[in-house]
């Protein structure tokens, strides 16, 4: 089959490789018919995530069609539809049974390589590197999916793919960041990062309630759709002072949560954001984390802080005296994908949201190499690009 390969920073290829097989009773095996490339995914592609090596499949956003069961699956059957879930969750430990899909305890076969950094191991993750299982990713013709009864979830009749496809990551990532700031009516939530995370959970913050949300970025087509798609009001960081913006646009007492939706790679302007580039270069920090500053500076005093942008190890100059003394609440982690995809998959029967408006782009996966740049430079006003395998 055909697949998209890592081979080290910035050099992706469309390899043959080898068709995936059943390795466990409760595997099933996925025609993928529709996938995508995400933010966490340029991670990868700009070599920040440790653990990758040469020939690994990347990607794990999608969706398809079941062509083959483990002998243990109960719930699916050959043709049946779904999307899947990018977190891999054995449905049975301490933390899958609390709906912590993320945190599982048995999907991730090198756990015991993130306890030096982590302390525990966590769940595995579909082609995010050697740290998180070594999954074989979905960018791809075929995947195996393991505990597949509950990493699946039907598509009803009548969805779309383009409607389908953010159900499988981003668009849950964006709710759980929108859920974890205990959203109260007339609540104003701001939102860092205007990509498909960002403005899926800006769309969710509405859907939880919140006043108002206020959406930071700086490429001009992004906080036109943060404006237009998500009813956001905006700011251009390039333009303003983020901070004092949002202390204009509240009265003075600032948000009552931040959502990251930025992660590792985080621009920063001024003396800061160059300390930071520079740093990163050099491996003296793994992580720019600007985006969290500002969070911690800007949020009112008791609000919330919620970061669903994925971060990989160390961060420096953090404004803890700032978090301690206002008294802020830092809730954070992979999504668990498995406890809000029916919830989601009602919202969009129910006429509440339409995910497909985030794919601005339709390639076949062939073209994966100049999909990622796209992506990665923004080019030709690149929100999200849907691939075709």
């Amino acid at each position: 089959m055909k697949a998209v390969c890592w081979h080290g920073a910035n050099d992706v290829r469309v390899d043959n490789v080898p068709d995936p097989t059943l390795l466990n009773p409760r595997d099933a095996i996925l025609k993928v018919t529709a996938t995508t490339i995400c933010g966490s995914d340029l991670h990868i592609y700009d070599g920040y995530i440790p653990s990758m090596q040469p020939g690994d499949i990347i990607g794990h956003e999608f969706m398809g069609e079941i062509v083959e069961t483990g002998r243990e699956v109960k719930k699916l059957k050959k043709g049946d539809r779904v999307v899947v879930s990018s977190i891999i969750g054995c449905g049975q430990c301490h933390y899958c049974s609390h709906h912590q899909w993320s945190l599982c305890d048995n999907s991730n076969p090198n756990g015991a390589l993130q306890e030096p950094i982590f302390g525990f191991g966590t769940a595995g993750i579909f082609g995010y590197s050697h740290l998180f299982g070594g999954y074989a990713g979905s960018q791809a013709q075929y995947v195996r999916i393991p505990f597949a009864d509950h990493g699946c979830i039907k598509v009803p009749d009548g969805m779309t793919d383009e409607q389908a496809l953010p159900i499988s990551d981003a668009f849950p990532t964006g709710y759980m960041g929108a859920d974890m700031c205990d959203i109260k009516p007339r609540d104003v939530v701001a939102v860092w990062g205007c990509g498909p995370v960002g403005l899926f959970a800006i769309k969710s913050a509405y859907l939880l309630g919140a006043e108002k949300v206020i959406a930071i970025d700086r490429f001009p087509e992004r906080l036109q759709m943060a404006k237009t798609q998500c009813n956001a009001e905006v700011i251009n960081y390039e333009e303003v002072d983020a901070g004092d913006a949002l202390k204009e646009m509240t009265g003075g007492r600032g948000p009552d949560a931040c959502i990251d939706a930025v992660g590792l790679e985080s621009h920063g302007t001024g003396v800061m954001g160059f300390y930071d580039e520079v740093k990163q270069s050099v491996r003296l920090e793994t992580d720019r984390p600007h985006v969290l500053r500002q969070m911690i500076v800007a949020c009112k005093k008791g609000g919330v802080i919620s970061v669903m942008g994925v971060y990989a190890g160390f961060v420096d100059k953090m404004p803890m005296g700032a978090a301690f003394n206002k008294g802020l609440t830092f809730k954070m982690g992979q999504m668990h994908g498995q406890r809000y995809m029916p919830k989601l998959i009602d919202h969009v029967l129910n006429g509440d949201i339409d995910p497909a408006f985030v794919f601005s782009h339709h390639m076949p996966l062939t073209e994966a190499k100049q999909a990622y740049e796209m992506f990665k430079h923004k080019t030709d006003q690149c929100i999200k690009v849907l691939l075709r395998p």
